[in-house]
C-alpha cells in the first residue's frame, strides 16, 4: 500500500474520534439517532478543524447498515465504501476549481439519481468560491432537494457565503482544538506510528499547528523526516525578545539567518507578528486554551520583557509592513526597516511617545514617594537617646555606628527600592521574573510594598509565586 501522510492516514472515522468540536458531534449524533437530520448544513471554521472528516462521518451514518448511537459502525460495506473513497452515496465537489454555473448545473443534473444507499450526501469544499451565477443556480435545489440527498456546505470564509445559501442551512462553526488535546494527539500518533520525535519536536509541531489539527500532523511529519526541529523555528520568538531588548543590530542578524535558512520575509514577519500576538493576549488576561503550555509560557515571558504598549507598537508597525511587502520590489526592505524602527531606543511614532510617557510618570511617582513615604527603622542601641531620669555616669566611648556596608541601612526610599527589583528579580526563577516584570511598584510606606499590575488575570498568577517573592524581598531589604 502507497504511503499516506499523518493527517490522511489518521483522519476520523466517526464522531467520537472528531477532536475538539463536541458542539457539532453531540448534535449531529443525536439528529441522525432520532431521524431529524437536515436536508442542508454549512461547516464554517479554520482551516483542518475537521469540516470535511465530519461530513464524511456523516455520510457514514446516514448509510450505516449498523448504526448504534448515531455512531457509524465504519465495519460495513458502506462505510469501508466511503472511507476508501469508492462509494457511489458521496460526492465530493470542490467549489474552488468548479466555480461555474455550468458545474453546478451539471450537480444539479445528477442530485435526482438514485444511489445504492439511502443518503446521497454532496459535499461543496470552499463554496464561498462560487460566482454569483452558480449561487442562485444552487438555490432551488438547495432549499428543496429530493428526500434522499444531503448537502454539506464547507468553507472557511462563511462571511463571504450570501446570506440566502445561508438561511437554508443548519450552519455549525468548527473552532481551533485546544493545545492539551491535540498535544494528546500527537503522542497518540507517535506512539502508534513509532516516530522518533522528542518533545521540542512536539512543541514545534504544537506552535507550528496553531490550533489545526492537519497543520499539526503536517508539521510533526516534517519533524520525524527530519530528524529533528528545523533550524531557526523559533525565529519570531527571538525577534520579539530583540525588540524588547532595543537591540537594533541583533534584529538584522536574526533576519539575515531566517533568511540564509531558506524562510521568506513575510513568513519571518509573520512568525513574530504570532509571537507578538500570543504576548499581547496573555497580557491582556485572554484565555490561550489553544497553545501548548510551552507556547504559554513562551507569551508570558515575552509578555514581561516588552509590556503592554511596546506589544501593541509592534503589532501595528509589523501588520503594516505585512502589507506593504506584497508590493514591495524586495520584501526584505519593508520588513527590516520595521524591526529596526521598532528596536531603536529613540522612536518618535505615537505608540513610542506613550511608552515614553509611561515611564516619565512611573519615574515622578517614585520621586514623589521618595519624600513622603520613607521606611524609618526603629533605633538601634548604639545610637538610641539616653534616658534623662537616669543618674549620669561616666560611660565609655560609645563604638562607631556601622555603615551601610555594614548593617542593614537606616533608611529605604521607593526610588532606592525600584531601582534595585529588576536586579532582584533577575536573580529569581523565570516563573517569578516573567510574571511580576508585568507590574511595577507604585508605592512603600513603612515595611509595606505597593505593586500594580495590568489585570485579575495576571494578578492571580502573580499571587500564586507572591510568598516567594516576598521572601526574596525580605532577605534583600531586611
Amino acid at each position: 500500500m502507497a504511503y499516506q501522510s499523518l493527517y490522511r492516514r489518521y483522519r476520523s472515522q466517526n464522531f467520537e474520534q472528531i477532536k475538539g468540536q463536541p458542539h457539532v458531534t453531540q448534535a449531529l449524533r443525536t439528529a441522525i439517532k432520532e431521524g431529524r437530520h437536515s436536508h442542508a448544513y454549512l461547516f464554517s471554521g479554520p482551516r483542518g478543524t475537521g469540516k470535511t472528516s465530519t461530513a464524511r462521518v456523516l455520510a457514514k451514518a446516514l448509510n450505516c447498515s449498523n448504526l448504534k448511537d448515531g455512531e457509524p459502525c465504519t465495519i460495513c460495506s458502506s462505510c469501508i465504501e466511503i472511507e476508501q473513497g469508492k462509494s457511489f452515496d458521496l460526492h465530493e465537489l470542490d467549489a474552488a476549481s468548479h466555480n461555474k454555473v455550468d458545474d453546478v448545473r451539471e450537480l444539479i443534473a445528477k442530485v435526482v439519481l438514485g444511489s445504492p444507499g439511502r443518503t446521497k450526501v454532496y459535499i461543496l469544499d470552499e463554496v464561498h468560491m462560487l460566482t454569483p451565477g452558480a449561487e442562485n443556480a444552487l438555490l432551488k435545489t438547495l432549499e428543496e432537494p429530493p428526500d434522499h440527498v444531503v448537502f454539506v456546505l464547507a468553507t472557511t470564509e462563511p462571511h463571504k457565503v450570501v446570506p440566502t445559501i445561508r438561511s437554508r442551512t443548519q450552519h455549525f462553526e468548527f473552532h481551533l482544538l485546544p493545545g492539551d488535546d491535540l498535544e494528546e494527539h500527537l503522542r497518540f500518533v507517535i506512539g502508534d506510528a513509532a516516530l522518533d520525535v522528542d518533545q521540542a519536536g512536539i512543541e514545534y509541531a504544537l506552535r507550528q499547528g496553531g490550533g489545526s489539527a492537519r497543520d499539526t500532523l503536517s508539521a510533526l511529519e516534517l519533524v520525524a523526516a527530519a530528524g529533528g526541529v528545523p533550524e531557526g523555528s523559533n525565529v519570531g520568538h527571538d525577534l520579539a525578545k530583540v525588540i524588547g531588548a532595543k537591540d537594533a543590530p541583533a534584529t538584522i542578524a536574526i533576519v539575515q539567518r531566517a533568511l540564509d535558512t531558506g524562510r521568506e520575509p513575510r513568513i519571518i514577519g509573520e512568525s513574530t507578528l504570532d509571537a507578538l500576538r500570543n504576548a499581547f493576549l496573555y497580557s491582556m488576561g485572554a484565555p490561550l486554551g489553544h497553545l501548548s503550555e510551552a507556547a504559554q509560557n513562551s507569551a508570558q515571558e515575552l509578555a514581561g520583557e516588552l509590556g503592554p504598549a511596546t506589544i501593541t507598537r509592534s503589532l501595528e508597525s509589523l501588520g503594516q509592513a505585512l502589507v506593504e511587502m506584497r508590493q514591495s520590489p524586495d520584501p526584505r526592505v519593508p520588513l527590516e526597516v520595521t524591526l529596526l524602527r521598532l528596536a531603536r531606543r529613540d522612536g518618535t511614532d505615537n505608540a513610542a511617545l506613550i511608552q515614553r510617557i509611561e515611564t516619565l510618570e512611573a519615574e515622578v511617582a517614585a520621586l514623589q514617594a521618595n519624600t513622603t513615604s520613607p521606611i524609618q527603622k526603629a533605633p538601634t542601641p548604639e545610637t538610641a537617646e539616653p534616658d534623662s531620669s537616669a543618674p549620669s555616669t561616666q560611660s565609655a566611648p560609645q563604638p562607631p555606628t556601622p555603615s551601610r556596608d555594614q548593617a542593614s541601612p537606616s533608611v529605604l526610599t521607593l526610588d532606592e527600592l525600584t531601582k534595585s527589583f529588576g536586579d532582584l528579580l533577575d536573580e529569581l526563577p523565570q516563573r517569578i521574573r516573567a510574571r511580576f516584570r508585568l507590574g511595577k511598584i507604585v508605592g512603600l510606606e513603612g515595611d509595606q510594598v505597593s505593586f500594580a499590575l495590568p489585570n485579575a488575570h495576571v494578578i492571580d498568577r502573580c499571587e500564586e509565586v507572591r510568598p516567594d517573592l516576598e521572601a526574596a524581598l525580605s532577605t534583600r531589604f531586611n
